[in-house]
């Protein structure tokens, strides 16, 4: 692929390299990411039509798993398919309005998966510490307040992006090394002073999802408390077993995600191409892994999944 090297030609529109340096390589780098995306896509659909068609499914458990699901496709398709068409037709041209748009999509979509796992966690020290008030406690129309408390406070905080982006002047280079438009690389390409979107970004990162972090700590050392003093070996077992799933999901979505953010802000060091390869794992990732990893761990779901295959034969 001929490099893009038109510097100052237009203020609105905006080249993505993909993966700077690996440009030969785009054709097989894209194997993983369109399979990694249609499982994504058939998994979590899949897991979203089996808990809105199954009654026995309609728990607060489940309606979160769903509410997870739901973020994972939008998480997903926010990137992998713009990805997938610079790696196969070289189009990576997007204008600047799109690009604001995607960043508010893409970060907002993220923090609010943070807000569900939190709710998650919620709901496991619930089930766990006080097991004969779960229904009680986690009644619909509380679960309906906080989705809608989560997607205001995901698309809330992220919201003065767009203006903080649209402030900025864009006189220099108007090529991206990247697969999709994130905050802090649209706004390095500014010739502006950027210490507020520093400033914000990292006000949004310590106030959703490195509170999140805290929060679901403390929720999981709560539940660790009450476990070991279960009486039943088997009960133990059982409740051990329900959460290890949950905690292999938040170090999957949070690992990656963190680290991706200090290291676009902090690690001017390391190979463009290592932070554009780790940026893509938080998208792609926990959307393929959440529906599998739950789909074999809860018995309901897997049952179902099979009844479904069975009829489709």
């Amino acid at each position: 692929m001929a490099t893009l090297n038109h510097t100052g030609i237009s203020h609105t529109v905006f080249y993505l390299l993909g993966i700077p340096g690996l440009e030969e390589q785009h054709v097989w780098i894209s194997i993983p990411f369109f399979i990694s995306y249609v499982i994504a896509l058939l998994g979590n659909s899949l897991l979203i039509g089996i808990i809105l068609t199954k009654r026995s499914l309609l728990e607060p458990m489940y309606l979160f798993l769903c509410m997870l699901a739901g973020a994972d496709i939008v998480l997903s398709t926010c990137t992998v398919p713009q990805a997938l068409a610079i790696f196969w037709f070289h189009a990576g041209e997007i204008s600047l309005d799109r690009c604001i748009t995607q960043v508010f999509f893409l970060t907002s979509t993220f923090v609010c998966e943070s807000g569900i796992l939190l709710v998650m966690a919620f709901d496991s020290y619930i089930a766990i510490c006080y097991p004969l008030r779960y229904i009680t406690i986690l009644t619909r129309s509380l679960i309906g307040k906080i989705g809608v408390t989560i997607f205001l406070r995901s698309y809330g905080t992220i919201f003065p992006t767009i203006f903080l982006l649209k402030r900025l002047t864009f006189c220099g280079s108007n090529i991206l090394p990247n697969t999709a438009c994130k905050h802090i690389v649209l706004a390095h390409a500014s010739c502006n002073d950027i210490r507020v979107n520093i400033w914000y970004g990292l006000f949004v990162l310590m106030s959703t999802l490195v509170l999140d972090i805290v929060l679901i700590f403390i929720s999981y050392v709560l539940i660790l408390h009450a476990v070991f003093h279960i009486p039943s070996r088997d009960a133990r077992h059982k409740a051990l077993n329900t959460c290890g799933s949950h905690v292999f999901i938040i170090f999957l979505f949070y690992a990656p995600g963190i680290f991706s953010v200090l290291m676009q802000r902090f690690g001017r060091h390391v190979s463009p191409h290592i932070h554009v390869l780790l940026a893509n794992v938080y998208n792609l990732a926990p959307p393929m892994m959440n529906p599998i990893i739950y789909g074999i761990r809860t018995k309901q779901i897997r049952d179902q999944a099979a009844h479904v295959f069975r009829i489709q034969k």
